[in-house]
């Protein structure tokens, strides 16, 4: 069938087609002990493309050895997708394991008062919990000059015990930190905008202008998020708490404003974004290393992603010699796959084949069924038709059936996808690629499959 196929579908249709489709069957796992049940530490990149990471493109021109050694350690998913192509309503659909399409995400709260999420489901179940990084799920509404108010709707509210970082992405102010529900220091000066000559008003070094904390910098965040994630893992173990750890990771980078340390300055072929996933690819390391330094790896069960694609446009390909897609069309914000394809890494010793791969289709909105399994209890019932453990795919196991019938992706609902079929319900990208296509004909076929 021709790639641009007429269709005669809407989103409103795909919307209810969802709903018609999505009725697993469920069945009550049985309650594990709190002696089996295994930390888990799920770290997110921002930004990170499909074909940086050497393990899913061996002609990726950066260097990525922690990630490749996880993956060798563990299993590679090479379908695995975020439910939004950008930020937000990614992480809506990770935490609370529903499509965001569900929830109006414009509201300042973004996740909804007394909605079960994976933090809190794991809370509930005997875990220690923890937030590293950017939040980007908005608080409830105050004065925006009154900083002496606690912040509500955060990470504290959502299920985490503790939070330290900064409520959104690196280049939208206002930039200040948080810890718990109170500023590290409030956002009372200005700054002005970035940006770096050679690349879009999008890439490079760039920020926005806006509010900022006094001795706020920009190039400190990352090791700041990489030293508190090794602290979580320390602090826990020194505790020597009876509790297993949920830690959330989410990193700033590769996202904007690509501001590598000297450390990696040059150190990659791909300018500053190639330094930038370097760096990542080091902070992941570290991580690692904590867990090993305070023998946590054998019963943790880590996840490494991205939350949605890179922005990277066809002249970087040509001038950089890299495809941050690796063979996937679009990037990120796009409903191609490159916008929502994303590497997808697990490992957990004796459970998880090591040198593993898997072709399944699987949705972070998967993560809050999998959570539910791995404690033992069911999930939320407003979620079933969202979200489908992974468990038997991490066994090693092969399914006589895919575990998801179809998968939604976006925010707006703007492509399904069945099998080896997506159907997209209008031209093109839909996202930043766009903005490059060619005009539409009266003539043209009315969406793409």
């Amino acid at each position: 069938m021709n790639q641009r196929t007429l269709i005669g579908i809407n989103r409103r249709t795909l919307s209810e087609f969802s709903l018609l489709l999505c009725f697993p069957v469920w069945i009550v796992p049985q309650v594990r002990s709190a002696e089996s049940r295994p930390n888990i530490v799920f770290i997110m990149a921002d930004d990170l493309g499909y074909g940086d990471v050497g393990c899913y493109n061996s002609e990726s021109r950066i260097s990525t050895p922690n990630i490749d050694r996880l993956a060798a350690d563990g299993m590679r998913f090479t379908d695995a997708h975020a439910p939004g192509s950008v930020c937000v309503p990614t992480r809506y659909g990770l935490m609370t394991g529903r499509y965001p399409f569900r929830r109006d995400l414009k509201s300042s709260r973004k996740i909804e008062p007394d909605r079960t999420t994976i933090a809190s489901l794991l809370r509930d179940n005997g875990y220690a919990t923890a937030m590293v990084g950017k939040w980007h799920l908005g608080f409830e509404r105050r004065p925006p000059d009154d900083w002496s108010e606690p912040l509500h709707g955060g990470p504290l509210d959502c299920g985490f015990d503790t939070y330290f970082g900064i409520p959104a992405s690196l280049d939208i102010p206002p930039y200040y930190y948080i810890r718990g529900r109170q500023p590290v220091v409030p956002p009372t000066e200005q700054i002005g905008p970035k940006n770096t000559p050679g690349w879009t008003n999008i890439q490079g070094e760039f920020w926005r202008a806006g509010r900022i904390a006094p001795g706020f910098r920009h190039e400190e965040v990352l090791p700041k998020f990489d030293e508190e994630s090794v602290a979580v893992i320390d602090q826990h173990r020194r505790r020597n708490s009876s509790k297993p750890l949920f830690l959330y990771v989410t990193l700033t980078a590769p996202h904007t404003p690509w501001l590598p340390t000297q450390e990696f300055r040059g150190k990659s072929d791909v300018d500053l974004y190639g330094d930038f996933v370097m760096q990542v690819d080091s902070i992941i390391g570290h991580i690692l290393d904590a867990l090993d330094r305070n023998e946590l790896t054998g019963n943790t069960f880590v996840i490494v992603t991205s939350d949605n694609g890179p922005v990277w446009y066809d002249r970087d390909i040509q001038k950089h010699s890299h495809r941050a897609t690796g063979p996937l069309r679009g990037m990120k914000a796009d409903v191609w796959e490159g916008g929502h394809r994303i590497p997808f890494i697990v490992r957990w010793p004796n459970h998880v084949p090591t040198g593993s791969k898997c072709n399944q289709t699987i949705c972070f909105t998967d993560m809050m069924a999998t959570c539910a399994e791995i404690v033992g209890v069911e999930p939320p019932p407003d979620v079933r038709q969202d979200s489908f453990s992974i468990l038997p795919l991490l066994y090693g196991t092969t399914p006589t059936k895919s575990i998801r019938q179809i998968t939604i992706h976006n925010r707006d609902a703007s492509a399904i996808r069945i099998g080896r079929w997506k159907l997209i319900p209008n031209h093109g990208a839909g996202g930043i690629s766009k903005r490059n296509q060619a005009e539409v004909l009266p003539d043209d076929p009315r969406g793409q499959l």
